[in-house]
């Protein structure tokens, strides 16, 4: 008994009902496009982070419910001068009385009062006047905007000294705007981009044009819909880039699997209809296929345990939903109306030459066959280069970035760096959160006294040492200045000592009292202790379920395990790329950075599970015409030929499409975006060319028909025919036409031969 699939079915409704399921997708975009405007994005609040640092940050968050962002206006003197000469004493007061006239502005400190000796400096050239702004973030960053024209008007009116702010709201808000200017420039290169490269590949406008068309539709629903989903799980600040990142490359892909697959047929023969229903059968179950398994690791994410990766995850797999709906819909509906249409668009001469290009060339076939002829040799050569590549990564260091890896090109962050120098550590202090019946008790006021003395004893902490107590007396706030940038050995050694001796010696011995410490500092070693722990547990998700739903597909022990061993090697290529690259710090200048010595935290996670999930695209699209040919009759060694260089040009010019696209985030201001872009396009790109042109078909010559071997045990797996039908093991009678039979005959007699 045969059954079509959902895809075919899919395909064959939408193309035979093209107006309804045109306008069906239409209203469908519209109304998450409108619906996910009316609704707004809820962004998450600024993670709270985990284990020790988590605690601290909920019994602050508690305590001071009525946040406020921390601000410094820096007064310095020029080289020889003094805060104590007339000018600098005058530039002072002028931004005291400046601020002060601001609103929302509280708790204003000069330091000119003798009770604030600590505001300036030990060499006697800077003074800091602090202050804080009432305001939750956005409130925050939005008071400070006057302020800072405050500041900048007694600037230009004291030209003989430096006055520069910083703080949270002054430093978010100049932040926020230079990444959003940075996405802005992502979202408006990435289009025209993918459209020239698939109009090198098509030689057509119009045939350019459906994939990107999907592409950017399914990326508006989505963001549609992560606005409303943000209402239950607020959203990471950089789910916008991320849905178009994922759902332009997926959105892409997809469509070029239909149409190249549509176009082949047609070219053989087939008239409009039956190309589509042939492509909805084939090339549309390996879009499920591929779409499930990106959504699989995807949500491997979710067990990250952190709530940034939760929203990332959700929000690629929403779009990578999106897409792959699009791709069984839609897109047969628009071919099937396009029909010869799709041809238009041409530019004269070089359009007809580009059409004429779009098999595999010469260069594919000449790769291909070479691995062929000479699999033991390819494999190896292969094996051992990603093998090189990936060495750098055994000696991975993560750590998040810190305010030395932002760029210097904003004045804030030029203002911090002065700062750092005159106070070190008050920018980026550790923050003991001391929790007690009464923190004014006699016993905890002395706890902390003795914390304080401790801390400045040891070398590793500075003054102004800043103690804020809860209205309710339950939460004091100890700031204490460190040494380092936040994420650098002195900032971790200093924060060593003080959660290892200082604080259990201190505040952790007064009774009934508890002290959390959090802080930059902090929050990375937290954070990175997360990933390590939870590392593991995402990797096998994801390969686990992967294996599974692979091994359902292809109906193959082998072919699960070669293709999680060959994107294995990918992503270890890719790591070692970026150890390379960051950690060890090449090509600083072609990419405009400067390494800190590690790799941001989040980063290897992030990696494994996009590059897992977009690198089976290609796997699954590649084996899916490999098994094709192998039921119809051909050769093991045929089959590969066949199915890789039909797919040649497709794998191609998707893998040029993701490339380009990460590419771009290369060329962002902030590191952790430069480590993201290179990473996933140096990864697409070995994947696309070493391991599916080089690497795959070597291994599976070598395999043979070894490459389909199932256990017995396994016999009772849905049997799934690549041309479109599906038969599981309960309904597996005599097959209907000489060619089924002559080809189950052969199957049986495979098995038994590699069985035996």
């Amino acid at each position: 008994m045969h059954k079509r699939t959902f895809a075919a079915r899919a395909g064959h409704w939408s193309a035979r009902h093209r107006r309804t399921a045109i306008a069906l997708w239409v209203v469908f975009v519209l109304a998450a496009v409108i619906g996910g405007q009316a609704a707004g994005l809820v962004k998450a609040t600024q993670n709270d982070g985990t284990g020790e640092s988590a605690r601290a940050e909920r019994a602050l968050n508690k305590a001071f419910p009525q946040n406020t962002a921390s601000e410094s206006v820096l007064v310095q003197a020029r080289p020889g001068g003094s805060v104590r000469d007339p000018q600098t004493v005058a530039a002072v007061r002028a931004v005291t009385a400046a601020v002060a006239a601001r609103p929302h502005v509280q708790k204003l400190r000069s330091p000119l009062a003798p009770a604030n000796a600590g505001q300036i400096s030990k060499d006697g050239r800077s003074a800091l006047v602090t202050f804080e702004l009432r305001g939750k973030d956005a409130q925050a960053e939005k008071a400070v905007v006057p302020v800072l024209a405050a500041v900048t008007k007694v600037a230009r009116e004291h030209p003989a000294v430096t006055i520069g702010e910083f703080g949270d709201a002054s430093a978010g808000s100049a932040l926020s705007k230079a990444f959003s200017n940075d996405f802005k420039k992502a979202e408006t290169l990435s289009l025209p981009i993918t459209l020239v490269i698939l109009f090198l590949a098509f030689g057509s406008l119009v045939a350019a044009g459906v994939p990107l068309l999907l592409g950017i539709s399914a990326v508006m629903a989505a963001l549609g819909l992560v606005s409303l989903v943000s209402h239950v799980t607020p959203m990471d600040d950089s789910i916008s880039s991320i849905v178009l990142l994922i759902g332009l490359a997926v959105g892409v892909d997809y469509t070029l699997f239909y149409l190249r697959r549509e176009r082949e047929e047609r070219r053989r023969g087939a008239s409009t209809l039956a190309a589509v229903d042939t492509a909805a059968a084939t090339s549309g179950r390996a879009v499920v296929v591929s779409g499930l398994t990106v959504i699989v690791a995807m949500a491997g994410m979710f067990l990250a345990g952190d709530r940034t990766f939760t929203s990332l995850g959700l929000g690629s797999i929403i779009v990578v939903a999106v897409a792959m709906l699009g791709s069984l819909t839609v897109v047969p509906a628009l071919l099937a109306m396009l029909g010869d249409r799709i041809e238009r668009g041409r530019l004269p001469f070089i359009g007809r030459r580009m059409a004429r290009r779009q098999g595999a060339g010469r260069f594919w076939p000449a790769i291909v066959n070479l691995s062929l002829r000479r699999p033991l040799v390819s494999a190896l050569a292969a094996t051992a280069l990603l093998v090189v590549l990936a060495i750098p990564a055994f000696s991975m260091h993560t750590k998040l970035t810190g305010t030395n890896d932002l760029p210097r090109s904003l004045e804030v962050m030029r203002v911090y760096d002065r700062m750092q120098a005159a106070f070190p550590g008050g920018q980026i202090p550790a923050v003991v959160a001391v929790t007690a019946r009464d923190v004014g008790a006699p016993h905890v006021r002395s706890a902390i006294a003795a914390l304080r003395e401790r801390a400045l004893a040891s070398g590793r902490f500075h003054a102004p040492v800043d103690v804020t107590v809860s209205a309710d007396r339950h939460v004091a706030s100890v700031s204490l200045p460190m040494d380092g940038d936040g994420t650098n050995g002195p900032s971790e050694s200093a924060l060593a000592q003080l959660r290892g001796t200082i604080v259990p010696q201190t505040v952790g011995r007064a009774p009934g009292t508890q002290a959390y410490v959090t802080g930059m500092t902090a929050g990375t070693k937290d954070f990175n202790d997360l990933m390590t722990a939870r590392a593991p547990l995402v990797f096998a998700f994801v390969l686990t379920l992967a294996f599974l739903l692979l091994l359902v597909t292809f109906r193959s022990i082998v072919v699960p395990i070669k293709a999680i061993a060959l994107n294995l090697l990918s992503v270890g290529a890719a790591y070692g790329v970026l150890v390379w690259v960051f950690q060890d710090g090449h090509l600083e200048g072609p990419l405009g950075f400067h390494s800190n010595g590690g790799i941001v935290s989040w980063l290897p996670m992030f990696l494994f599970v996009i590059l897992f999930g977009l690198s089976m695209d290609y796997h699954v699209f590649i084996l899916s015409r490999v098994r094709e040919a192998v039921d119809r009759g051909r050769r093991t060694e045929d089959a590969v030929r066949e199915g890789i260089l039909s797919t040649a040009g497709t794998v191609t010019s998707a893998a040029f499409v993701m490339v380009a696209v990460f590419a771009i985030f290369a060329t962002l201001s902030q590191v952790d975006f430069k480590e993201m872009g290179v990473g996933l396009a140096v990864a697409i790109l070995i994947d696309a060319t070493i391991v599916r042109a080089v690497l795959l078909p070597a291994v599976m010559q070598l395999l043979g028909e070894r490459n389909w071997y199932l256990p017995r045990w396994l016999e009772w797996l849905p049997r799934i025919s690549w041309e479109g039908e599906t038969r599981t093991g309960d309904e597996q009678g005599e097959p209907e036409s000489a060619a089924e039979r002559s080809r189950e005959r052969r199957r049986r007699r495979e098995r038994e031969l590699v069985g035996a």
